[in-house]
């Protein structure tokens, strides 16, 4: 009763002045004190961290939360909400905490105040082998734990998301996810079938209660941050062979990586669906990852006739079920299973900064050859990863989610830096900086496109306009990269969920109140 009296209050105003201290015994009446860790309290600092995949934003200065909640039901998040209102206190969702910005647990701007809704108590996972396989996962499960759960209950399901095994469930859906099985299943997102939502009034809401724009905008649009707190997504499971066949094939500038690196641009992208293979490039190396849903025997044919440059032979075969091949792509050869249910890794201790871009043309060998010799030579050098599209990623419309990289596109590239202090961050940001400066004419135009999931602020940030509200025009000079003009709907359905724009942060969805029906987005494909 007091949790519904509160909803009625909250659903009414939003104070713009924040009180902590009302703030926190209004938390207190609703959630137990165990779940609530304010500044003050000995564990806040731990509990902050647990999730932090970044030094970077741990530092001295960082604007941190009032307090972090952990909600172990649904009743504690919508506590968190309707207080959050009555008192001034927005709210910053975390679910595995891979944020590339940081943007679910700190504010870049000090000054505002802000909880944390840190989702990490919420992570089951509930499978279904059907027909229809599928599964309900909470937003705090890791992907690891959901490849495990599902793998477990069949060695002929899968769910085809990213690559991290510690990456949250929660944020990845939000923004998309791809990963192995982009070329034959497409993105995770295209995979949600319905989701419990806890909007900014304090409701809970379904897919059919929260509406067909909502729903459709949760599914890619960022949902975590701009629409409500997602505590749970239903999701359609894959069929996968029994046996799958992984390799990685390393090549030298010596020994030719430029050309095949080169080459690979026409040819991964028109391979059969079942085959994927990636490129992690470093130094003077060109690692070629790849994974097939068949056997060696099968793949060894299609190899030799569509890139025999590659020479890939029976040697570099590895065979073994989907669920294996997770932990060995990401985490090598001697991981088990097992392994991929930790809920962080070595990684995680080193800071890092990131960006992405996307490539709709084939980039020059002689530009490949730049790349090798004069910028990952460089003693302050990253990396870059490049995933392929084709296939059934690019069969879906632009329109189907919010996420609109589809046909057309050969590959996404991330360029990606590490380092141990903070000293070295301006030299190795920097690297980023420059590398995704000179890469410009050699990339998408108008507008130059970008991954929703490898955040980056140098894109742009929002402005706040009128009131407390985020500006839609400022909202476009970074949303239109991620989202292309399926950003204008976005931001429609945030207007119909959060008009006051309750949650919201530097790259939230601002709201538009705009009522417009495009003829092409008046129909959602429910397949997807």
């Amino acid at each position: 009763m007091a949790l519904a009296m509160l909803i009625m209050i909250s659903s009414f105003f939003f104070s713009s002045y924040a009180s902590s201290d009302n703030f926190l015994m209004c938390l207190s009446a609703s959630i137990p004190n165990k779940l609530l860790f304010a500044e003050s309290s000995p564990r806040f600092s731990s509990v902050l961290a647990s999730s932090v995949r970044n030094p970077r934003f741990l530092a001295p200065g960082t604007a941190r939360p009032l307090c972090i909640i952990t909600p172990t039901n649904a009743s504690h998040a919508q506590a968190a909400v309707v207080c959050g209102r009555r008192h001034g206190v927005r709210l910053r969702v975390r679910s595995g905490g891979h944020d590339y910005e940081g943007l679910s647990y700190r504010s870049v701007r000090p000054g505002s105040a802000f909880a944390v809704v840190d989702l990490a108590r919420l992570r089951s996972v509930r499978v279904t082998r059907g027909p229809p396989a599928t599964a309900w996962v909470d937003s705090g499960a890791t992907l690891g734990e959901l490849y495990h759960a599902v793998g477990r209950a069949s060695g002929r399901l899968a769910f085809p998301a990213g690559l991290c095994p510690t990456v949250g469930v929660g944020g990845h859906l939000s923004g998309g996810g791809f990963g192995m099985l982009l070329r034959k299943h497409g993105l995770a997102a295209d995979h949600v079938v319905d989701a419990v939502l806890v909007d900014a009034k304090g409701r809970l809401l379904d897919r059919n209660s929260m509406g067909r724009d909502v729903f459709w905008a949760i599914r890619g649009g960022g949902g975590g941050g701009s629409f409500g707190i997602v505590l749970s997504w239903r999701v359609k499971l894959v069929p996968v062979p029994p046996t799958v066949t992984v390799f990685t094939v390393a090549k030298s500038v010596e020994e030719g990586a430029v050309d095949i690196l080169a080459k690979w641009q026409e040819v991964a992208p028109a391979l059969p669906d079942d085959l994927f293979v990636r490129v992690l490039v470093q130094g003077q190396v060109a690692s070629f990852q790849s994974l097939y849903l068949g056997s060696c025997d099968a793949l060894l044919p299609v190899m030799r006739h569509r890139f025999p440059a590659l020479g890939v032979n029976r040697k570099h075969c590895k065979e073994m079920t989907w669920l294996q091949s997770v932990a060995y792509v990401y985490l090598g050869a001697g991981a088990t299973v097992e392994d991929i249910l930790n809920r962080t890794s070595a990684v995680d201790a080193v800071f890092s900064k990131a960006t992405s871009d996307y490539v709709r043309r084939g980039i020059s060998r002689d530009t490949w050859a730049e790349v090798f010799t004069g910028w990952l030579a460089k003693p302050d050098a990253g990396l870059m990863i490049l995933d392929p599209y084709g296939g059934k990623i690019a069969d879906v419309p632009e329109s189907a989610t919010p996420f609109p990289h589809r046909g057309g596109v050969l590959y996404n590239i991330q360029y990606m830096n590490f380092w141990e202090g903070s000293s070295e961050e301006a030299a190795r940001a920097g690297w980023v900086k420059d590398l995704y400066t000179f890469m410009e004419p050699h990339v998408s135009k108008n507008p130059r496109q970008a991954y929703a999931n490898y955040k980056d602020l140098w894109l742009g940030e929002n402005v706040v306009g009128a009131g407390p509200i985020r500006s839609f025009e400022a909202g476009k000079v970074w949303g239109e990269k991620y989202y292309k003009s399926n950003f204008r709907r976005i931001a429609m359905a945030k207007h119909e969920i959060d008009p006051d724009d309750y949650f919201s942060n530097e790259q939230s969805i601002p709201p538009l109140a705009v009522q417009l029906i495009l003829t092409n987005m008046a129909q959602v494909d429910r397949s997807y």
